[in-house]
């Protein structure tokens, strides 16, 4: 590895063939300081970052690619959006889009490695990736980032070049959690047998349904990512200590990036491996909760596409719903409002009318009451939909057009 200055890593870069494919880190671990060094460098190149946030270059000559569209992204012309499961991603690297250059955000090293600290994800497939075709790995190795363990460890001859960039980390806006996320967290929580092992995302109901957990005793997490409410069921002794707490991203607050630091509890693997449905689906009454924007009445859920136009994507929320249903014990649940306040429609609909993100759940739940979907008949699950969870102003409309669909409904 090559600790060189801003110009130097500039001249580099200029050195790049004709629109080169840039991986960079995602979510909050973005390399600002790099990317900016990479975008006055390069006239033209092609920029895949997962869930990238606010602030990636928006101008002529730079075209964006993901399998799951960040604030950064949404709604960007040219975006190039690839419909991928997330455990299929470090395959889409390694064959279709494999990367001319991977810039990522490291702790400064620790015995001759360094770390990804937050953002393993992808980023080990992309390296690996691009090595083996001649490529380049730079790294903004930045003191604020945790040092963590598992894959994120890398061995500091992976890296071509460095710069160095003392800056925090970005952190979520918090939003406080009302009611109805509070009543949706209970009723999931509910769900969640004895010594379970936890997947969830982040938002106001994941939150919710951890903060309902703190009194149980002998959890796991095997997560996609995790964040502060994670940090809150360790605090309460919620969780088992004969299990690390597993995952391949995580963003909150500084006071869980200070305890990742160097935390043995923690293991950030790849994504091969976290989002591998036959390795979740070992995982003991694995619970995997997700949210969506629509479900329908054949127990479907939309999480990826407002109005036909991609919001977001596939994610992880396809794999973890197939794992936790081979899991023995194990539940995928989905969990919403029955009526979104800002477009003032119902999020239950009689049927989908784009993609479907996953279907064959255990349980959909809202703040009116919980469906069970596995092991009933498609009648059933039609009517428990509407039921128990649809908003009470919506479920004679949903009546009338599931009859239409052929479903005898009450």
């Amino acid at each position: 590895m090559r600790v060189v200055s801003e110009s130097r890593l500039a001249a580099v870069l200029a050195g790049l063939p004709h629109r080169p494919r840039v991986v960079a880190g995602g979510n909050f671990a973005t390399p600002w300081q790099a990317l900016a060094v990479l975008d006055a460098a390069v006239a033209e190149y092609r920029l895949f970052v997962l869930n990238g946030q606010a602030g990636l270059p928006d101008r002529e000559g730079v075209v964006l690619e993901t399998p799951f569209v960040g604030p950064g992204q949404r709604g960007r012309a040219g975006l190039r959006y690839f419909p991928c499961r997330l455990s299929l991603v470090p395959h889409l690297l390694n064959e279709v889009l494999v990367p001319d250059v991977v810039i990522v955000q490291t702790s400064p090293p620790i015995d001759g490695t360094l770390s990804l600290g937050i953002e393993v994800n992808v980023l080990p497939a992309a390296i690996e990736a691009a090595r083996a075709r001649g490529g380049l790995v730079v790294a903004q190795v930045n003191p604020q980032m945790p040092y963590t363990y598992g894959d994120a460890a890398l061995p500091v001859g992976e890296i071509d070049y460095a710069i160095e960039a003392d800056r925090a980390l970005a952190v979520p806006v918090r939003r406080e959690r009302g009611p109805l996320a509070r009543v949706i967290g209970e009723r999931v929580a509910a769900l969640v047998p004895e010594e379970a092992t936890l997947q969830l995302g982040i938002g106001a109901v994941p939150d919710a349904v951890l903060e309902s957990l703190r009194t149980r005793r002998g959890l796991g997490i095997w997560s996609e990512m995790f964040s502060d409410g994670v940090l809150g069921l360790e605090k309460a002794g919620a969780l088992s200590s004969a299990h690390p707490i597993t995952a391949s991203f995580a963003f909150g607050s500084q006071e869980l990036y200070d305890w990742l630091d160097r935390n043995q509890r923690v293991r950030m693997l790849r994504t091969e491996k976290t989002n591998e449905p036959g390795l979740i689906a070992r995982q003991p009454r694995l619970v995997s909760v997700n949210s969506a924007l629509q479900v329908d009445l054949f127990a479907q859920a939309n999480a990826a596409r407002v109005h036909g136009v991609i919001y977001s994507g596939f994610g992880g929320q396809t794999d973890f719903v197939v794992g936790a249903m081979h899991s023995p014990g194990g539940h995928a649940i989905i969990a919403l409002p029955s009526w979104h306040p800002k477009a003032d429609v119902s999020t239950v609909i009689p049927r989908l009318s784009g993609p479907v993100t996953s279907f064959q759940h255990s349980f959909i739940v809202s703040e009116q009451g919980t469906a069970a979907i596995w092991g009933r008949d498609a009648v059933s699950q039609a009517q428990q939909i509407v039921d128990r969870v649809a908003h009470p102003d919506a479920r004679e409309e949903l009546r009338e057009a599931g009859r239409d669909l052929g479903f005898p409904l009450r």
